[in-house]
Parts: C-alpha cells; sequence; structure tokens
C-alpha cells in the first residue's frame, strides 16, 4: 500500500511517500480503507515536533474517512463495510490517515451514512469535536448539542471562516443560538453567511464591539475563541455576565492577559480547550453528538457550506501540508487512490 510518512522533524519535505505492506488489525483495532485524509494545523504543528516517544517514523494526520474492510479480535464483525470517519488516529500512534489503509482503535471509527460523502467525514474531527466542546463548556449549559439545546443563547464564534468556526457556526445554529461571528475580510464574510452566522462582523472595517452589542445588547453567553491574546479586549467588552470564553488556539508566543479589576464582575471564565485531553465523557458525548448532527444534515462541507475544499493527491501530501501552513481559507484534503 502507499503510506506518507516521516522519520524526522522538519519542513513539508520531510513527508515522504512509500510502499508499506498492508497491516492486519489487532485486538480492538478496526482496519479502513481510507477514501479522504483531512488535514488540520495541528499535523503540520507535530510535523514540526520531534517523533513520539519510542517512535522511529509516523505516517500523519488524524482525521479521515473511508470503508472498514477488516477488524480484529474482539470486535463486530458486522463492522466490516461500514462506511465510517476517524478521529484522533496518529495521536500518540503511528498509524495516520495519510495511507491507503490504516488502522485505529473501534471507536474512533465512527459511523458515516450513506448520504454524507467521504469528504465530510474527513473533515469532521478535530475541527467539529473542538467546536462542540467549546460550545458545551459553559457553567450551567446543557454539555450537549442537539437541536434546542442552545436555545436563547447567543455565540460569538472568532474566525468564523475556519474550519473550527465553521463547524461551530453549524453546530450552534442547528442548537438553536444565535450566532455572531468576526472575519477579516469581505471574502471569508461570504463563507461565514454561508455557515449560517446571523451577523458578520469584519473587524478590519468595523467597529466590532458596537456590532456584536447591536446584535446582543445584553452580552454574548459563549466565545469561540481562536487568538485568545489579541481578541481578550474585545470578548470581555462583549461578554454577558457569567459568559465562558472558550480559547483552543492561539500563536506560538502569544500571551493571555486580562485586567482582573474590570473583568471580575462579570464572573468571566476562561476555559483552554486542547481536544486530544478533552475528558472521556465529554468527548464521548461529543462523538454521540456530532454523529447525530450529521445523520441530521447539519454538518455541511464545500464552499456553499462556507467551507471551500482544496483537495491534493496523496503523493502531494508535502504541497498540502505547505497550503495549509501558508493560510489557505477552506478545509485541505488528501485524496487516497
Amino acid at each position: 500500500m502507499k503510506s506518507v510518512l516521516r522519520t524526522a522533524a522538519g519542513d513539508p519535505e520531510v513527508l515522504q511517500l512509500v510502499e508499506r505492506p498492508v497491516p492486519e488489525p489487532g485486538p480492538g483495532e478496526v482496519r479502513v480503507r481510507v477514501h479522504v485524509s483531512g488535514l488540520n494545523p495541528t499535523d503540520w504543528r507535530s510535523r514540526r515536533r520531534a517523533l513520539p516517544p519510542g517512535m522511529t517514523e509516523q505516517v500523519p494526520h488524524q482525521d479521515g474517512a473511508g470503508v472498514i474492510d477488516a477488524v480484529g479480535p474482539q470486535v463486530d464483525p458486522a463492522r466490516i463495510g461500514q462506511r465510517v470517519w476517524i478521529w484522533e488516529a496518529a495521536w500518540e500512534r503511528p498509524w495516520g490517515t495519510a495511507q491507503q489503509y490504516t488502522l485505529v482503535p473501534d471507536r474512533h471509527a465512527v459511523q458515516l451514512p450513506d448520504h454524507a460523502p467521504f469528504e465530510l467525514g474527513a473533515a469532521l474531527g478535530i475541527p467539529a469535536l473542538t467546536a462542540h466542546r467549546a460550545l458545551t463548556v459553559h457553567d450551567g449549559g446543557p454539555g450537549r448539542i442537539a437541536p434546542g439545546t442552545l436555545r436563547g443563547a447567543t455565540v460569538l464564534v472568532a474566525g468564523g471562516a475556519g474550519a473550527v468556526g465553521n463547524a461551530a457556526i453549524q453546530l450552534a445554529r442547528w442548537a438553536g443560538a444565535r450566532v455572531a461571528t468576526t472575519v477579516s475580510s469581505p471574502a471569508k464574510a461570504t463563507l461565514a453567511r454561508a455557515a449560517g452566522a446571523h451577523r458578520v462582523v469584519d473587524y478590519r472595517t468595523q467597529d466590532a464591539v458596537a456590532e456584536i452589542l447591536a446584535f446582543a445588547p445584553e452580552g454574548v453567553d459563549i466565545v469561540v475563541e481562536v487568538a485568545p491574546g489579541a481578541n481578550a479586549a474585545l470578548d470581555i467588552a462583549v461578554a454577558a455576565p457569567g459568559a465562558v470564553v472558550a480559547y483552543y488556539s492561539g500563536g506560538e508566543d502569544e500571551q493571555l492577559s486580562i485586567p482582573v479589576l474590570s473583568s471580575l464582575p462579570a464572573n468571566l471564565r476562561w476555559q483552554s480547550v486542547f481536544v486530544y485531553t478533552v475528558p472521556p465523557a465529554a468527548k464521548q458525548q461529543a462523538l454521540t453528538d456530532v454523529a447525530a448532527a450529521v445523520d441530521a444534515s447539519a454538518l455541511r462541507v464545500g464552499e456553499e457550506a462556507g467551507l471551500p475544499l482544496h483537495r491534493f493527491a496523496l503523493k502531494y501530501a508535502a504541497d498540502a501540508h505547505t497550503a495549509l501552513e501558508q493560510g489557505v481559507v477552506g478545509k485541505v484534503l488528501l485524496d487516497i487512490p
């Protein structure tokens, strides 16, 4: 089979296309014939770091979609032939999705309904699970996403044209929230509207605080934040009492600085969201809810859904990493031959 792997840290050129034997699943594992592999920023960032302890090589990419073609002991044989989406394939493991066949623990392959294309399955994983955690981590909230669970809440999504931002908008709308988002250009504003945001604010040309408070005079209840250091002042200015700012990313040297006394009375909560170490019960709830959203056609991909797709052949994995690292807007995918 064809695999992309790396044996060292570095630029995209460390990714090599090689031939490897098709692996056999072990106890509790399934083997997936991968059709589409999804890239995320954590993939190129991890590529720049040393291999995990004990590994001499690793196939990259956490997310993907395909068909189960073999199962190991302790797995129901009825799963063979099932269309699935994959999450965290390469987290502390050597087997990512940038190859024709991959092995994952049984629960890391979630059934993908027939109406959902493989490109949607490959775009779930990290973005959708991160968005779910950010939307459900607030105090007193329902802890789950389903129709009506966020009715009455107002959500601000920073960076609504990004993959996590897009998933957060779609999930929040499905749950009944009113959604505002910030973007940095007219083109990104078009994408955020396509995702379903009620109010889109271009922070480069508009007074973001005034626009958001005009939409939500009482303030926003949940902030899904991609740049906490840069946006802290904005978040504080528009947050409702008791709001949560759930941040999931930031620059390499980004610092979060909060004015204590002026923000104290609002009882704000600043919550980091690192999808890989989300508590197990919350992760399982996210898997259940995201699967339900897919079943309900509440999650979509493509430019018409606010998330343009950029597709590369497996042999051009290095080019795909370069495009993502340089900030291409949308979802980068590898089509697996």
